[in-house]
Parts: C-alpha cells; sequence; structure tokens
C-alpha cells in the first residue's frame, strides 16, 4: 500500500514537472508521510531518483519538437549541475532557515509580476542569440542550480520564470530549456545521495515508472496545447508552492 501511494504521487509529479515544474510539491509531502520514520536526505535522495527518470523523459520528447539552440544551453546545464552539487554542500555547513522565510515572498513576487504583464511568455522572442544567449542562460543555470542543490522547491518553475523573463523565451521553450537543465541539478544531488547511502533503489525504481508515465502525459499535454496552457499551469504550480512553503515556515 506504501508503495502504490508514492507511486500514484510520482505519477502526479511527473505530469505537473513536465508541464510547468514543482513536480516534488506532490512527491516529496507524499513521501514523506508515507514514510515518516526515514532519514529526511534517503527520502529526498529517492525522490531525485524517481524524478530524475520523468526529467530525462520529458527532456527527450521536448529535444525532438521543440526547436532550440540545444547546442549552446549544454553548457548551462553542466553549470546547473555543478552548482547543485555546490548547493548541496554548502547545505553541509548552512543552515536554509532564513531562506525558508524568505521563499514565499520571492514565489509571491514572481506569481504577481506574471499575472500583472499578461503577454509575458505568449510570444518566443528570445532576446539574444550566440554567446550572449550561452553565458546568460549559463548564470541562470548556476545559480538556480546553486538553490536546487542547497533547498530545492520550486526550482523547475524558477528556472521557467528566469528563461521567459531574461531570455524572451515562450513558457513552452522555458519547460523544455528547465528540463534539461533540472535533468543535470538532479543528476548531481543523486550523486551526492548516493554517495552518502541516503538512497532506496527498491522505492526508486517503481516511482521512476510511473514518474516517466506521468511525464509523457504532461509533455504531450503541453506540446499540443503550447505556450498558453503551460502558462496557466506554471500560475497554478506557482500559487500551490507559495501556500505550501508559506505553511511550512511559518506555521509548522
Amino acid at each position: 500500500m506504501d508503495l502504490f501511494t508514492v507511486a500514484a504521487a510520482s505519477l502526479l509529479a511527473g505530469f505537473i514537472d513536465a508541464v510547468a515544474g514543482g513536480g516534488g510539491l506532490v512527491l516529496v509531502p507524499a513521501l514523506f508521510s508515507t514514510f515518516p520514520g526515514a532519514a529526511p536526505a534517503t527520502l529526498l535522495g529517492t525522490n531525485k531518483g524517481a524524478s530524475i527518470w520523468g526529467t530525462g523523459w520529458a527532456t527527450l520528447q521536448y529535444v525532438k519538437r521543440v526547436d532550440l539552440p540545444w547546442r549552446r544551453l549544454m553548457p548551462a546545464a553542466v553549470l546547473a549541475g555543478a552548482g547543485s552539487f555546490a548547493g548541496a554542500w554548502s547545505l553541509t555547513l548552512i543552515s536554509p532557515d532564513g531562506l525558508r522565510k524568505a521563499l514565499p515572498l520571492v514565489l509571491l513576487a514572481v506569481l504577481v509580476y506574471t499575472l500583472a504583464k499578461k503577454d509575458l511568455g505568449r510570444e518566443h522572442a528570445p532576446r539574444y542569440s550566440g554567446r550572449a544567449e550561452a553565458w546568460v542562460a549559463g548564470g541562470i543555470a548556476l545559480a538556480v542550480g546553486f538553490y536546487d542543490g542547497f533547498f530545492g522547491p520550486g526550482t523547475g518553475s524558477f528556472f521557467v520564470f528566469l528563461f521567459v523573463r531574461l531570455l524572451g523565451y515562450d513558457f513552452l521553450h522555458a519547460s523544455a530549456t528547465a528540463k534539461l537543465m533540472n535533468l543535470l541539478t538532479n543528476a548531481a544531488a543523486i550523486a551526492l545521495f548516493v554517495s552518502k547511502g541516503h538512497f532506496w533503489w527498491q522505492v526508486a525504481a517503481v516511482m521512476a515508472v510511473t514518474n516517466v508515465i506521468g511525464s509523457l502525459m504532461g509533455t504531450r499535454m503541453a506540446l499540443k496545447h503550447g505556450a498558453g496552457f503551460v502558462r496557466g499551469a506554471f500560475v497554478v504550480v506557482v500559487g500551490c508552492l507559495i501556500l505550501k512553503t508559506a505553511w511550512d515556515a511559518f506555521f509548522r
């Protein structure tokens, strides 16, 4: 029954993650409530071990169907992985409590800005090209990758928002790019968790299967309905993230 519960949560998380990011909003609480006696690091490592498969599948589908400068974005993805590893290492030295309280306010600012700018992310109009695009994407990847390793909630949503706001991508192209970045940040985090023994292989394997199924459904929906659908999903996910992170920061 426990495996069924987390497998179902992983399917929904894969769907959400493939569209707008934020799948951890579903899967991480499900893991913590289903296995309350487990070490948090083990649950977080197992979450990454499942979600990387759905993220990888979504990345593959987007690469085939979304026209992006993938070769120029690969160095940024590597920087995202390096940032994630550095963030995870920093977590062993610094408490994230201050960031936990600031996060709902940052997410609220992202949501308000997105709603205020009615046309934000509806049209794909890249602001940069060539090396300039690679440098800006690399800066975003390094910063958000570090955040993912250090704290984590909302990483996919931050990637999407910054690619829309700073690079001029529409929400569909930004979501596709975010998947590539998340693939590398997850891989870096998994390497650290596995090296420390914080990983349940059997549970991760079961959740990986349903995560890929959810990712397949989410990717197809996003590709079929385009940037407007992804924008709407993004607004809903960020709204839920605000409620969840505010509850965790101020009321638990």
